[in-house]
């Protein structure tokens, strides 16, 4: 059987986890592009990619699936380069940005006939970045969106699917200007809410510090998505622009609805606001993959005593249960547990959980 050749432009932590992904198959076989020889040659010693190369003309020669895998406003650029160069008459060229509309409204314009552009946005992440950190198992039951344009021919729509099986994610058809909406609501808008509340209570704090004090417990913990890359991050506002601006009037608006409630000391529709917003939070479906990545967290109460942080990382640690983060918490105003664990992942937090309270621990999740 003839191998398939996949292209991969950007060899970072999504490009590498597909990579790694499409290594499954062994008639697959990967070429990584990337401007960066070390980022080749790093993975190349890792196994995520069969062949590497700094020459995008080498990359794409005898590919029949590209993804382009880079920042989103290097997808524009590569467009460009990719219309210029030789290409198979039977390739598919998607993309991983999480805005849509202006990226498949380019490719339409700049490709040639014979190549079949399909956007997608794979809805996973990890704190960590580079080649090195990708896993195969990164998109695993993750939605993985794909856009198609109107007049995409189903049979490639249909390919790009069944090769995206391999990630083991959810792949989902949805057009590019529905997905900006959506995505805009529940991923893009949040992380503005969060960066504005920070930068508030920031002003606040040079005033009085105890708002940062304070701010140990739950309010880090909900404004966690502020520590995002702040330049990925302008540049997903500015792409989906148009989308932003509405949901932020809607916020406005919604605001300035509690605020009058407030003002008239309504306390039945106070209540119906938090009412609404708990009964729709609690019907979200639990610790599944969406928009935003879940918090892999558990909460423990532990002695105040010396020696017992220890003794639960030790635990831990002997069963090959990995751990990003621990943290002691000051605040435990809205959550039970005075340590606070991030796992690797939910698999990892399970174990530990399980491990936790074998040996009689209390252990709390956020819900």
């Amino acid at each position: 059987m003839k191998k398939t050749t996949i292209a991969v432009i950007g060899v970072g932590l999504i490009g590498g986890s597909i990579a790694l992904s499409m290594r499954r198959d062994p008639n697959i076989r990967v070429v990584g592009y990337d401007v960066r020889q070390d980022c080749l040659d790093k993975a190349l010693t890792l196994g995520v990619i069969h062949a590497g190369t700094t020459d995008l003309q080498t990359a794409v020669r005898e590919a029949n699936v590209i993804f382009l895998a880079s920042p989103v406003e290097q997808i524009f650029g590569t467009l460009r380069l990719l219309a210029e160069l030789d290409l198979q008459e039977d390739v598919i060229i998607t993309d991983v940005g999480s805005t849509k509309s202006n990226i498949v409204s380019q490719a339409l314009a700049v490709i040639p006939e014979h190549v079949t552009f399909i956007g997608g946005h794979p809805m996973a992440g990890s704190h960590k970045s580079g080649v090195e950190a990708a896993s195969d198992r990164l998109m695993e039951n993750a939605y993985y969106v794909l856009t198609p344009a109107l007049g995409t021919d189903e049979k490639k729509l249909e390919r790009l699917t069944e090769l995206l099986a391999l990630t083991r994610a959810k792949v989902v058809h949805m057009d590019a200007n529905t997905h900006d909406q959506v995505v805009g609501a529940v991923s893009h808008f949040p992380h503005v809410l969060a960066s504005a509340l920070v930068n508030l209570v920031a002003g606040y704090d040079d005033e009085n510090a105890w708002h940062a004090r304070l701010a140990a417990g739950g309010f880090r913990d909900i404004t966690r998505i502020a520590s995002s890359n702040p330049r990925m991050w302008r540049d997903v506002l500015l792409q989906n622009r148009d989308h932003i601006l509405k949901i932020a009037n809607d916020w406005s608006n919604a605001l300035q609805d509690v605020v009058a409630l407030v003002e008239k000391g309504d306390p039945d529709g106070i209540e119906h606001f938090f009412k609404t917003a708990r009964d729709f939070r609690d019907g979200l479906p639990e610790r599944k993959a969406g928009a935003l990545p879940p918090l892999n967290d558990l909460y423990i109460d532990i002695p105040d005593h010396p020696g017992e942080i220890g003794r639960i990382t030790t635990l831990l640690g002997a069963r090959q249960i990995n751990i990003t983060n621990l943290q002691i918490r000051e605040t435990r105003e809205d959550i039970y547990g005075a340590l606070r664990i991030t796992f690797q992942s939910q698999e990892e937090m399970e174990k530990g959980e399980e491990l936790l309270r074998y040996f009689d621990y209390n252990v709390y999740k956020r819900q």
